[in-house]
């Protein structure tokens, strides 16, 4: 979900903003290790395609906000973790400032949460699968799949824990719990269908272009080259 200004108090806000702000430096450094000429087009493309889809939103019954997908796991597992820190950051900026979707004094936690959270987790979940699983096509999609689903739960329960902390609206924790973890039960599991379905679709075509494809790739035997017929004049 994207929280909304007012939803959390002046002190909660400021403390994610700080550590959305920090994450935020440390990315801009640290992405450079992961961008080169041909994957920087795939990064666009990769914030365009989680623009358009955390533009469907689904209502979340008994509060005044909704809920909607993230993207963060396929653009982790597309571009890498420090630059799908970027690509969220400029998403939720561009959704805040031009779209009023997300609060401007809420942005650290929006940021915190989708840009962070959501990519730490999900990525970090995702290493550790692709570790015990197969090094094979199969094997990556599981566990992107599996990553993605557990990154929507864990960012709306972290969002109840900050609501626990600093809510400022008259609602009931539990009543802000249940809507969290219910619709984002489900919600995941759209996650992660369309995440396995884009990682799936580059992999097929340009599986040296997706990060979290490097063991995959580091397994795959090499094409022989062909070599001149015995006794073909040169």
């Amino acid at each position: 979900m994207h929280v909304p200004d007012g939803f959390l108090d002046p002190a909660t806000s400021v403390a994610t903003a700080a550590v959305a702000a920090g994450t935020v430096a440390l990315a801009l450094r640290k992405a450079r290790t992961e961008l080169d000429d041909r994957t920087a087009p795939l990064a666009g493309l990769a914030a365009a395609f989680v623009f358009a889809g955390q533009m469907m939103n689904f209502p979340l019954p008994g509060l005044p906000v909704s809920g909607h997908l993230i993207g963060a796991v396929l653009t982790a597992v597309l571009v890498g973790p420090w630059t799908a820190v970027l690509c969220m950051t400029v998403v939720l900026l561009v959704q805040a400032v031009l779209f009023a979707d997300g609060g401007i004094t809420a942005l650290g936690t929006n940021v915190t949460l989708m840009a962070l959270l959501a990519v730490v987790l999900g990525y970090g979940a995702f290493r550790g699968l692709a570790a015990v699983l197969p090094r094979t096509r199969a094997g990556i999609l599981t566990a992107t799949g599996i990553a993605a689903y557990l990154s929507v739960p864990a960012a709306a329960l972290t969002f109840v824990g900050l609501f626990a902390l600093g809510g400022s609206v008259d609602i009931p924790i539990g009543t802000v719990a249940a809507a969290m973890t219910g619709v984002h039960l489900l919600i995941g599991l759209g996650e992660a269908a369309i995440t396995v379905a884009v990682v799936g679709a580059v992999l097929a075509v340009r599986p040296d272009l997706v990060h979290g494809a490097a063991r995959l790739r580091s397994t795959a035997p090499l094409a022989g080259r062909p070599t001149a017929a015995t006794g073909v004049a040169r």
